[in-house]
Formats: structure tokens, sequence, C-alpha cells
């Protein structure tokens, strides 16, 4: 069953990525796919939200910015409201840019696309927030399902603010990797798996802080943390494994 959500999600981004090549492509020229221009025009957007949104949230963004080392944040924002308030939404947009731009630069490295492909750009920005919202609502359907709607809330809520950090972090990383080709080599290899362990260690520090929560109904959660957290991941690896034979 999770398979097939996964699979219905997979199969949908390709045809919305694919729809929005095929807009692109009869709409504006091909000769400007490889410039670099609109690079530098959503680099400087994306700092212009994050500049904005710390002018605007001043305390929150101070606590935001040390939840490396402090839980502080998590604590004191940690109400479900706070995933769609106008400190999320804009961050989560800078955090899109920013995987976004990092899987174009790993999909470069290995010779299925340039960096400065406009229309990549776009086709992997649209899988990964469809990717990320579909995710975000089978996770809200299987946990009431579960009966474990407060506990799954308060992981999400703690999981998607460490991977807004970590989408900040990876932001000026972007910029060297775009803009100095010598820094490239095996440098967004060694980022993509010291992200890995990181996420890996956010979830296992998460999982710490509840786990009173999850301890009381640890079936339902490990039957949760498999289908939502495991699942999807194995599932896209299959997929992109299986495209390149």
């Amino acid at each position: 069953m999770p398979f097939d959500y996964y699979k219905i999600i997979i199969n949908n981004v390709i045809k919305i990525s694919n729809f929005a090549l095929i807009m692109t492509e009869h709409i504006l020229h091909p000769r400007i796919t490889d410039t670099s221009d609109w690079v530098t025009i959503i680099f400087i957007m994306a700092f212009g939200i994050i500049a904005l949104t710390k002018s605007v949230y001043e305390n929150r963004f101070e606590d935001f910015s040390k939840l490396i080392f402090s839980d502080k944040y998590t604590r004191i924002y940690r109400d479900s409201s706070h995933l769609m308030d106008m400190f999320s939404i804009p961050l989560f947009f800078v955090q899109i840019i920013s995987f976004s731009f990092f899987i174009q630069i790993v999909l470069s490295q290995f010779g299925y696309g340039t960096k400065t492909d406009w229309i990549l750009f776009i086709q992997i920005f649209t899988f990964v927030t469809y990717f990320i919202f579909s995710k975000f609502l089978i996770e809200k359907i299987i946990a009431t399902s579960f009966k474990i709607e407060e506990i799954a809330e308060q992981f999400n809520l703690q999981k998607i603010s460490y991977r807004t950090y970590v989408g900040l972090l990876l932001l000026p990383i972007d910029i060297i990797l775009f803009y100095y080709d010598s820094a490239l080599k095996n440098i967004p290899l060694l980022i993509l798996y010291s992200i890995i362990v990181l996420n890996i260690f956010l979830y296992l520090f998460s999982i710490k802080n509840y786990r009173k929560e999850i301890f009381s109904k640890l079936f339902y959660f490990i039957l949760y943390l498999c289908t939502l957290e495991i699942a999807p991941y194995y599932f896209m690896y299959y997929w992109f494994t299986k495209d390149s034979v």
C-alpha cells in the first residue's frame, strides 16, 4: 500500500514536470536555456526573502539560527499552527530553492544535465515541492488512522524546522558549487552524504525528545516511520536506479 502511494506521487510529478517542460519549450526560445542570469536572480531573491523574514521576525529568527546548538526554538514554537505562518512559509520556499539547486548540481556532476539549465531546475523544483506536500498529506492521513496525530504533529514540526535549517545552511554552499567549477569534483557527494548522516542524527534526536509519547504507542509509530520515513526514499532510490539501468 505505501508503495502505491509513492508510485502515484512519482508518476504525477513526472506528468507535471513534463507539462512544465513542454510549456516552457514552446513559450521561450531554447537558446536562453543555458544562461546563468536566472540563477543569479533566484539567489538574490532567496537571500532577500531571508533578510526580510529576519527583519520582520527578529527574535524568532535569532532563536531559529541557534537551532543546531539549542532546542529553545522547538520548545517555544511547538504548536502545529506555526507550520503555516508567515515565518515558516517564506523559509520553506527558500529551502525548496536550496535543495533544488543542490540536486541540479549533483545531477550535472553525473552528466544528467547542466547547472544553468533552468528547465531542469523547474522540473526539480516541481518534483521536490510536490513530493514534500504529498508526503505531508499522506503523513496526516496515516497518523490519523493510527491515532497518533499529536505525536506525528510534534515530530513533523521538529523535523521540518531542522530540514529548513539545513536548507538555509546549504544555500551559500550552492552558490560556491555553482559559480566555482574547480570546487566541484567530489564535494557535492560529500555534502550529500553529510546531509544524510545529519538527517539520521536529527531523526534520532527528535525521537529522543518525544520518547515518552512514542514509547506509549511504539508499534504504531514504527509502522508510521517505516511507511513515511523509509518507504518513500527507498522507492525513489529503486525508481532512479531502475531507470538508469
